[in-house]
C-alpha cells in the first residue's frame, strides 16, 4: 500500500499522528535555556483564521538550535481577550527536527474582522501573548483599512527601532516585501549605496550563507532582535521574499557570479526551506522539489484585493551586465520575463475581477523605469534588478492595468522612498496606476533626506513625484474613494533613540491614476 503525502498532510497531518514518528518528547523536562527565544508570529490572515508560528531554539546559533533530534509536542491557545479569560481554540502540534522544530498552526473557524490573542506552551515554558486578527469577510462592505509596509533589514547596518514604532501603529496587517535577512558575510566597515563607509552598528555571526544550516543561523540571529519580535507579536504579517533571502540579485536559477545552475538550485532549496521554517506561512508555501509557491491573493471585504507577487523565481537573467547599467538590447528583449506567463495571466485575471474598490499589487522591485543619470551620461542608466531592465513584461503588466483606475503598486528593495505614476511606453504614455516604493528598515544606515543627484533624477523623470533617503516604513489607509500612503521615517538607526515622523503623505483618488502630495 502506498501513501501520498501532500504539503498539508506533511505539516498538519503529522500532528494528528498520520505519519510514523520516533518517540515524542512532551517536554516535562526543563530546557537549559528558554526555548522560545525567536519569538512568535502570525500571518496570512483570512476572514476566519490565520497561521500561528514559533520555533523552539533554546540555543539559537547552535547547529540544532539546542534541540534534541526528536519531535517535541507544543500546546497552542487562541484567546478571546488579552487577559486570557476565554479560550476559543486550542490544540497540540509537533515541532519536528526536519523543520528545525518550527511549527505552522493553521487556525480557522473564528469570527471575522476582530482581534484575537495567542500563545504557545511547552512544558513549563510559555511565550508572551501575541495579538493577531481576522480580516473582514470577502465582499462585506468595508469603509476603512489600515496596514503597514516594511522590509530590507540588514542587521549590521542599523537598529530595528522602526519596528518598535510600527508595533505601536493600529494596523490590520503588515506586508513584508522582502530582504528579511542578508546572506553575505559580515564586514568590519559596511558601506552605503556608493561605497561610503557607514556606522558599524552590530555584528552578524558566520560567513556567507550556502547551506541550510547557514541560513537557519542567520534567521535565528535576526529573529532574536526584540524590536522585530515585538512587531511580529502585535499584528499578522503577509510575507514575500526578494533576493537576499537567497543571494544578491538572483533570478530563476541564475546568479551574478554565474554559479552553475545545478549547484545554485541546491543553495536555493536550502534557502527556501529556512525561509519557510521562519515565516508565518501556510502549508501551501511548503517548499517542494526546490520550488516555493509564494504568490497568492487575499480580499479584504469589498474594499481591496491584494495580489502578492513573486518576481524572483520566474525571472529571466538580468540584462546589460546587471546592477545600475546603461540600457542595451537586452532591456527590450520580447522574450524576457519577470513573473512568468502563468503568474502574469493569474494577475491579469485577478485585476479584472469584480467586487473590490481597489487592486493592491504587492511586489518586490520598482516598476517605474527611472533614468538614473546624474552626470550627463550619454545612455539611459537603469536599475537592471528592477522592472526597468525588462521593457516587454513591464509593458504587458501596464497594459493589463489600463482603464481600471484603481491599481496601486508597491515595492521595496531600493532603500529609498519613491512615489510616482506608472505610465505606458517607457514612462512617456498614459498613466494607468500609481507606485509607492517603501524605504528600508535599516539597510543603508541612517541615510539623509535626499541622496546626491536626487534633484536631477526627479527632473529627468516627470512621472516620478517624490524621493527620500531615510529609513522607516509606510502606512496605508484605504477607503472606498481614497488611498493615503504615509512615508514614515526615522532620524537615525546607527544608535538607539530614533524618532519617527511622517516625511510625506501621498493621496490617490479612485478612478484617477495620479497622486497628490502633502
Amino acid at each position: 500500500m502506498s501513501i501520498m503525502l501532500t504539503r498539508r498532510s506533511l505539516i498538519a497531518g503529522a500532528g494528528a499522528g498520520l505519519l510514523a514518528a520516533p518517540a515524542i518528547i512532551r517536554a516535562q523536562q526543563l530546557f537549559r535555556n528558554y526555548p522560545f527565544r525567536l519569538g512568535i508570529a502570525s500571518g496570512d490572515p483570512t476572514h476566519d483564521g490565520f497561521v500561528l508560528w514559533t520555533r523552539l531554539a533554546p540555543d539559537p546559533l547552535d547547529d540544532t538550535g539546542g534541540m534534541p533530534m526528536q519531535p517535541v509536542e507544543i500546546d497552542w491557545f487562541v484567546y478571546d481577550d488579552p487577559m486570557r479569560k476565554a479560550i476559543v481554540q486550542q490544540g497540540k502540534v509537533l515541532a519536528r527536527p526536519e523543520l528545525a522544530h518550527s511549527v505552522h498552526v493553521e487556525v480557522s473557524g473564528l469570527q471575522p474582522d476582530r482581534p484575537y490573542w495567542y500563545r504557545f506552551v511547552v512544558g513549563r515554558d510559555k511565550t508572551i501573548i501575541g495579538r493577531t486578527r481576522t480580516m473582514p469577510r470577502p465582499d462585506t462592505p468595508l469603509d476603512r483599512l489600515r496596514f503597514g509596509v516594511a522590509g530590507c533589514q540588514a542587521y549590521e547596518d542599523g537598529l530595528y527601532t522602526a519596528y518598535r514604532h510600527l508595533a505601536g501603529e493600529d494596523v490590520a496587517f503588515v506586508w513584508h516585501y522582502g530582504d528579511y535577512i542578508y546572506e553575505d558575510r559580515g564586514v568590519s566597515a559596511p558601506m552605503d549605496h556608493i561605497g561610503t563607509p557607514i556606522a558599524h552598528v552590530r555584528d552578524i555571526q558566520g560567513s556567507e550563507c550556502y547551506s541550510l544550516g547557514d541560513y537557519r543561523r542567520r534567521y535565528a540571529q535576526y529573529k532574536c532582535d526584540p524590536d522585530l519580535q515585538t512587531a511580529h507579536a502585535n499584528a499578522p504579517w503577509f510575507v514575500t521574499f526578494d533576493d537576499h533571502e537567497v543571494v544578491n540579485d538572483w533570478t530563476g536559477l541564475d546568479t551574478p557570479k554565474k554559479t552553475p545552475r545545478e549547484l545554485f538550485a541546491l543553495r536555493r532549496a536550502g534557502a527556501f526551506q529556512a525561509y519557510y521554517e521562519h515565516m508565518p506561512l501556510r502549508p501551501l508555501s511548503f517548499p517542494t522539489r526546490g520550488d516555493m509557491q509564494i504568490y497568492r491573493r487575499s480580499r479584504f471585504g469589498n474594499l481591496m484585493d491584494a495580489h502578492f507577487l513573486d518576481t524572483r523565481q520566474f525571472r529571466s537573467a538580468q540584462p546589460c551586465g546587471g546592477e545600475f547599467s546603461p540600457i542595451c538590447d537586452g532591456t527590450a528583449d520580447p522574450k524576457a520575463s519577470v513573473m512568468g506567463l502563468p503568474q502574469e495571466e493569474w494577475l491579469a485575471k485577478g485585476l479584472h475581477a469584480k467586487g473590490a474598490h481597489w487592486n493592491f499589487v504587492a511586489q518586490q522591485v520598482m516598476m517605474m523605469p527611472i533614468d538614473r543619470r546624474t552626470g550627463g551620461e550619454a545612455k539611459l542608466i537603469r536599475n537592471m534588478d528592477s522592472w526597468a531592465g525588462y521593457d516587454a513584461p513591464r509593458e504587458r503588466m501596464l497594459a493589463s492595468m489600463a482603464g481600471l483606475g484603481n491599481v496601486v503598486v508597491m515595492a521595496g528593495d531600493e532603500h529609498q522612498n519613491f512615489a510616482g505614476e506608472l505610465r505606458r511606453n517607457n514612462g512617456a504614455g498614459e498613466a494607468v496606476a500609481v507606485e509607492f516604493v517603501s524605504t528600508s528598515i535599516s539597510s543603508g544606515g541612517s541615510g539623509s533626506d535626499q541622496r546626491d543627484g536626487a534633484d536631477k533624477i526627479l527632473a529627468e523623470n516627470p512621472f516620478l513625484k517624490f524621493s527620500n533617503d531615510q529609513r522607516g516604513y509606510m502606512l496605508c489607509e484605504v477607503t472606498p474613494d481614497t488611498w493615503r500612503a504615509q512615508f514614515r521615517v526615522i532620524d537615525k538607526v546607527h544608535e538607539p533613540g530614533g524618532v519617527m515622523s511622517t516625511r510625506k503623505t501621498a493621496i490617490v483618488e479612485r478612478g484617477k491614476p495620479a497622486l497628490s502630495l502633502s
